[in-house]
């Protein structure tokens, strides 16, 4: 089921996060203080408002509540991004994300209220987009355009059966490099090893592939 977001600043981080979002069928709703860009951003996205993120009333009267995650990608202005994390924050939006320079910068979004700090140098835009937008996904790791490693919560349908069972390479391309059982960590898990309720696995494969699997 689509979730709404708000994608607050449509620097190049914010436009990839808008954009692939929207490839990925959520509803966007993307803001930004330069009417050219939100003009740009317009035909790619659900909703495209001009606004300024640190105006509590502006905020406030487009409904920002109500979307179920907002992304403030104004990291390049550090105080636009704090008094924006604090505005989402008073006006009771569920999850914020915000863009950090560097780490203290992610520090001070954290104590203001943010959920999760993202950094443009460690999180390209639409690797964030395809994080937010998957429920079982902790972290993924580009290797290049079309593969990469990723870190996630095993699909309840895959407990209590063993990789030769499932035939996890043969269906889906994809290889477990690892299976996380509570403390316990199996590196290159054999045919033999069984995924359980909750286990941590991390994958590698191409993406398109990587997506099937965390559907199954």
């Amino acid at each position: 089921m689509a979730q709404q977001f708000a994608v607050i600043g449509l620097g190049r981080f914010g436009m990839s996060v808008a954009r692939t979002l929207s490839e990925l069928g959520q509803e966007v709703f993307a803001i930004d203080m330069d009417e050219d860009k939100v003009q740009r951003i317009a035909p790619v996205v659900t909703h495209a408002v001009v606004a300024d993120v640190t105006d509590i009333e502006a905020m406030r009267s487009i409904g920002i509540r109500n979307v179920d995650v907002a992304v403030i990608t104004v990291g390049s202005e550090v105080k636009a991004s704090m008094v924006g994390t604090m505005v989402l924050r008073e006006l009771g939006v569920r999850t914020i994300v915000a863009k950090a320079n560097d780490d203290l910068h992610g520090k001070v979004l954290e104590k203001l209220g943010a959920d999760r700090v993202v950094y443009p140098e460690r999180d390209g835009g639409s690797r964030l987009a395809r994080v937010l937008t998957s429920t079982n996904l902790i972290e993924m790791i580009d290797l290049d355009p079309d593969y990469s490693i990723v870190e996630m919560i095993a699909p309840s349908s895959l407990a209590g059966k063993s990789l030769a069972e499932l035939s996890v390479r043969a269906r889906f391309g994809v290889y477990v490099m690892a299976i996380r059982s509570g403390d316990a960590m199996t590196v290159a898990p054999g045919a033999d090893d069984v995924i359980h309720e909750d286990d941590v696995l991390v994958v590698i494969g191409r993406n398109d592939r990587l997506q099937r699997f965390r559907k199954a």
